[in-house]
């Protein structure tokens, strides 16, 4: 059976970042990271701003219940581990704060919240890189703001030339003789464990930009659809939200699918027969750390019972012989955003005509 995909591009547009979201999440990173660059204070430490999270990688849904759309700025700072403690680091951001953003921003655990009417940001500090990944943090490559989606040549190459500064219609996969970059962890200060933590949202982002491409660019929406259905299904629950789903999800799908809906099915029946109890999840380019480290078992548990119901649905779904029984379940799994069945005449296969031709490039896979 077909998976529908003229639906689950309607679907994929009604759970996409609106145009005007990503015009305030554009406003916001970029007014915060020109602020940064240009603060008589804090230039001077500052080796490079880039782009993390969800909303770089492509896989960020739209928020529910008048919550804000979000995005986090990586600021790779000059800061010596050693001589400073997280608080301390903090700390110096705090006049910056103060004199741009004044009773909108709070200090967090690992990063510096800031709530604006429109958009939130969540300034993650780091500490000095090495010599060598201090050069590749101020290239193209990592300062980029467009979108998993929207490149088909990116690589992590100090040659690698951002799309605006091309040629038109130009690829550009950077130097042959330039050997990709191997990232290195970023130390970001955690105030509650008084110490610097690894992390690599490098190694994150080229890992999926690697397997959206494995996956004939379909993991992406594959993690978008997954994403919403636990927020449409299970919007109270903490855990596994966010990263820890996503990369949960970038484990079980398998490459090679040839549809969201099949990449969606497959997931899911791979969590069921393959993670049948809370795994250890290694982080990408930070294997010690665990993903799942602050999912509790019952948590877990609690999860793998709704995705089992889950996975029915979709099989259901995918395995449907008309085309009406198939949008049923499909909306049984993700809600009202995925569009309703046909009322027209079906045709003597049982699949009614949809005429209107639906792009799903746009609607929030713009990065800048």
């Amino acid at each position: 059976m077909t998976s529908v995909p003229t639906y689950f591009n309607d679907f994929l547009r009604n759970i996409r970042l609106t145009e005007n979201q990503v015009d305030d999440l554009i406003t916001g990173h970029s007014t915060l990271r020109k602020r940064l660059n240009e603060d008589e204070d804090l230039s001077d430490i500052i080796v490079s701003t880039f782009l993390q999270g969800s909303y770089r990688r492509a896989t960020a849904t739209r928020p529910k219940n008048q919550k804000r759309s979000d995005v986090d700025v990586i600021v790779v700072t000059r800061l010596d581990k050693d001589e400073y403690t997280p608080e301390e680091a903090h700390d110096k951001f705090i006049p910056f704060m103060e004199k741009h953003y004044k009773g909108k921003y709070r200090i967090q655990g690992r990063s510096i919240g800031i709530e604006l009417s429109y958009v939130d940001l969540d300034v993650v500090i780091t500490a000095a890189p090495s010599e060598v990944q201090e050069e590749i943090l101020k290239s193209d490559s990592v300062k980029t703001v467009f979108a998993v989606e929207e490149l088909e040549d990116w690589v992590l190459k100090k040659s690698w030339v951002s799309p605006e500064d091309r040629i038109e219609n130009q690829l550009f996969f950077g130097s042959k003789e330039e050997a990709e970059w191997k990232t290195e962890p970023l130390y970001i200060p955690d105030r509650e464990a008084k110490d610097w933590k690894p992390t690599d949202p490098l190694a994150q982002i080229k890992w999926t930009w690697d397997k959206n491409k494995n996956t004939n660019k379909h993991y992406v929406n594959v993690v978008k659809s997954l994403k919403w259905w636990r927020k449409e299904n299970n919007p109270e629950s903490k855990h596994p939200k966010s990263y820890p789903l996503e990369h949960l999800i970038g484990q079980a799908c398998p490459d090679g699918i040839t549809s969201v809906g099949e990449g969606v099915t497959l997931t899911l029946e791979t969590i069921v027969n393959e993670y049948l109890s809370k795994p250890f999840m290694p982080d990408h380019g930070v294997p010690e750390h665990d993903v799942f480290g602050r999912l509790t078992d019952e948590e877990y548990e609690a999860f793998y019972e709704e995705v089992k119901e889950a996975a029915g649905i979709a099989r259901e779904a995918l395995d449907a012989t008309d085309i009406s029984t198939s949008v049923e379940k499909w909306r049984k799994l993700f809600g009202s955003k995925f569009p309703a069945p046909p009322k027209s005449t079906k045709n003597q296969n049982g699949f009614s005509s949809r005429e209107e031709k639906t792009d799903i490039s746009g609607g929030g896979t713009r990065f800048a």
